[in-house]
């Protein structure tokens, strides 16, 4: 009977790695038993920003922003985007790139495009430059264009920006993955899927489950795209769409196991050090 399911708010990304791993979930792909996910798709900065409202019962998350809302919400061990050599980048024109001589002081200088103050990629920029503040948040994916325009010096991208910004003539400066793993030794945490407090373990659980469900059945018909990966993917060539799902989705978003969550300690820890974070609460977990 209706009156016995549950319905839960859910928000993820129109990027093919969030509407692959949710395909079969939301689009009666799958058996949710008592469980109906009514879902909305946002880029993830304004999933951010509602998370500190805790408007959805289960969000994806920037693991920049799940440090300062760990008191509403906490992190589930499937669905994450962690891995390594998946970090974002700093692009620029060509023509920018030749006047850098030393990182750190050209970003005290530099108009820097960011694709929001909450998103990881700001995090691990900020942990890195410290000392660089002129940054404008701008819609993750109209930084290229917006750098091109001559807008902004360079530009913190992320999603499929990290395998289009060269056919667009721009040249990257550095690639922040590439340095937080020299500087930690730890994987790269980007985002995760994270559940309200307020909702029962049991069914955090649960839903825990059939994110790891839903994913395990896409890779099933994998290499093939299903409709709702291709026409939520924003114009992405397939090809594209695949590249992005092959580096976003891996081993850990079935599971963070013990190295995801060294991860994510990591970068909790070094953005506690230099008060980035705003809870002092080091349970970010289910």
């Amino acid at each position: 009977m209706a009156s016995d399911k549950l319905t839960l708010n859910l928000g993820f990304s129109p990027c093919p790695n969030d509407t692959f791993i949710f395909d079969a979930m939301v689009n009666n792909g799958m058996d949710t038993g008592n469980l109906v996910f009514d879902y909305v798709m946002e880029d993830v900065e304004t999933l951010n920003q509602w998370a500190f409202e805790g408007r959805l019962a289960v969000t994806k998350l920037s693991y920049n922003t799940l440090l300062k809302v760990s008191d509403k919400y906490a992190l589930m061990d499937s669905g994450s985007a962690l891995g390594r050599g998946v970090g974002p980048l700093v692009i620029c024109k060509a023509s920018e790139f030749e006047k850098i001589k030393d990182h750190a002081d050209y970003f005290k200088q530099a108009r820097i495009a960011i694709p929001g103050i909450h998103t990881t990629a700001n995090l691990l920029f900020s942990l890195a430059f410290p000392e660089a503040k002129n940054k404008t948040e701008v819609l993750f994916s109209e930084i290229e264009e917006r750098v091109l325009n001559g807008e902004f010096d360079c530009g913190l991208v992320i999603h499929e920006s990290r395998f289009t910004y060269q056919q667009r003539g721009l040249e990257k400066i550095m690639d922040m993955g590439d340095w937080w793993e020299k500087e930690s030794g730890a994987a790269i945490p980007l985002g995760g899927i994270c559940i309200r407090r307020d909702i029962p373990v049991e069914i955090a659980k649960q839903v825990e489950n059939l994110i790891r469900k839903s994913l395990e059945l896409s890779w099933k018909t994998y290499p093939e795209l299903s409709d709702f990966v291709k026409n939520n993917a924003q114009e992405m060539e397939e090809d594209v769409m695949r590249k992005h799902i092959e580096l976003y989705v891996n081993e850990y978003s079935l599971s963070l196991g013990a190295e995801g969550r060294k991860a994510v300690d990591t970068l909790f820890k070094k953005a506690q050090k230099l008060n980035l974070t705003g809870t002092q609460s080091s349970n970010v977990y289910l």
